[in-house]
């Protein structure tokens, strides 16, 4: 298991440190800060909350310093998170700023929630054997990105061609996190999956795409695109089932479409089964 920790704990105010590092160094999965309540920390089995009071000087610490890791940080705020150093995602909430009726930003940030990223070899199990278009499934904090990222990696290092990963925000294959990425993985970062499956499919001649979360209709349409061009994918999904995912209007066009050929369906406690992708 690998953890860029000492990134993490860089963008702590110094006096919840010395703790976080204590209780979580090895299980946290989760940091939550609120403002004027105590520090939680999110364990794989429990949570623990500290006995200080956040602040907002500890709150604008916390956002200041992670968005200096990134120069498009700006444009992640406005939707609703940042991706530190390390693929760490802290999200946000507070005082949403509009423009022309859409978001642009928070201000007046009252909580924080500073998810782990870790990395996890060898986790795919007999999925790595996969060589068809796969979509990975499961509820929040299930580990869709952590299964991804390995799978990402068998399919490079034991393919039949090279994997282009569009990484929007980072968390996949982060600069500083020291994850392994597979000896024939080519990753874009920093734009939209939209913008980056375009251009890794013109420019790069990928056999596979990867992408973190499928979100929206338009992000649909784009791996729509490359799976006609005769790319295989692998991509992740907000579902807790098949029957969640049929029922989610932003899926409907990737699922009659069979765009997919497998489906794996992640569990709370991060096991996995696999199913084909039928009407």
């Amino acid at each position: 298991m690998r953890c860029a920790w000492n990134d993490l704990l860089s963008i702590l105010p110094i006096r919840m440190r010395k703790e976080v590092d204590r209780l979580g160094r090895e299980e946290l999965q989760e940091l939550r800060l609120r403002l004027g309540l105590p520090p939680e920390l999110i364990l794989r089995q429990k949570s623990v909350v500290l006995a200080e009071q956040v602040n907002r000087e500890d709150l604008h610490f916390c956002i200041n310093t992670a968005s200096r890791y990134s120069p498009w940080a700006a444009s992640t705020v406005a939707l609703g998170y940042l991706t530190t150093a390390g693929g760490h995602r802290i999200g946000l909430c507070g005082e949403a700023i509009l423009k022309n009726g859409n978001m642009d930003g928070i201000r007046n940030v009252t909580s924080v929630c500073i998810r782990v990223a870790r990395d996890f070899q060898d986790i795919a199990g007999d999925a790595r054997l996969m060589r068809e278009s796969v979509l990975i499934i499961g509820p929040p904090g299930s580990g869709k990105t952590t299964l991804l990222r390995d799978l990402i990696r068998q399919r490079s290092d034991h393919g039949s061609g090279s994997v282009a990963v569009v990484d929007e925000r980072g968390e996949l294959f982060p600069t500083s996190g020291g994850f392994p990425q597979g000896r024939r993985t080519d990753i874009l970062t920093g734009c939209s999956k939209i913008q980056g499956i375009d251009i890794v499919l013109r420019t790069m001649g990928p056999a596979c795409i990867a992408v973190d979360e499928i979100t929206a209709e338009a992000d649909c349409q784009a791996l729509q695109k490359a799976g006609w061009c005769g790319v295989s994918l692998l991509a992740t999904a907000h579902a807790a089932s098949r029957k969640d995912l049929y029922n989610r209007p932003v899926y409907q066009t990737l699922v009659k479409s069979r765009l997919f050929d497998t489906l794996l369906i992640l569990q709370p406690d991060k096991s996995w089964t696999a199913e084909r992708m039928e009407q």
